[in-house]
């Protein structure tokens, strides 16, 4: 597995070994002892999948106080993925940083709790999954507006399709201190 590190140094895309020929493929879309390797031992207990049109945008999204690790990957089609830092007292609170996954590079992405996170698909469908840390509890569901100009994501659509729950989320600022994760050293 190759590990490559983007702007935030939790936030880290796995790339598995693929083992292909005439057949098909095969990789390892988790592996608990190669995660321990690198320093990751999530423990997770939901799975999740979603499908989604081209221009959807699902997020950004966090859980609080019970927040949500996700590895996250997409099996058919690509979708461009964001995690935004959003834990208080963080010294890269409200930076963001986002990767391609698609069916054909086979990436997975590591989102760690205390994180947003969202999606939008650029194909014309595009099938996610992820591994969840925590449960979903809609009791404290919460988000972020995908489009806060604070945080000045670089989203590669500049009209998605998103859920009502989405295009009411508030700015980061406007996010009550109590309501959001707090960074630990």
């Amino acid at each position: 597995m190759k590990v490559i590190r983007t702007d935030l140094p939790d936030c880290l895309v796995l790339e598995p070994q693929v083992f292909g020929d005439e057949r098909g493929f095969f990789y390892e879309s988790f592996n608990r002892d190669k995660l321990a390797a690198i320093g990751l031992t999530p423990q997770f207990v939901q799975g999740n999948v979603s499908a989604s049109a081209r221009g959807v945008l699902r997020g950004l999204h966090y859980q609080w106080p019970q927040p949500q690790g996700k590895l996250v990957s997409v099996l058919e089609g690509e979708a461009w993925d964001v995690a935004v830092d959003i834990r208080r007292g963080s010294p890269s609170f409200g930076r963001w940083t986002a990767v391609l996954l698609s069916a054909e590079n086979n990436r997975h992405f590591w989102i760690p709790e205390g994180y947003a996170h969202g999606f939008v698909a650029l194909s014309e469908r595009a099938l996610f999954t992820y591994l969840c840390t925590a449960t979903y509890d809609r009791d404290v569901d919460a988000g972020i507006a995908w489009n806060d100009a604070d945080l000045a994501i670089d989203w590669p659509v500049a009209a998605p399709l998103l859920s009502d729950k989405d295009a009411r989320a508030p700015f980061l600022a406007d996010v009550a201190p109590e309501r959001l994760p707090v960074y630990v050293p």
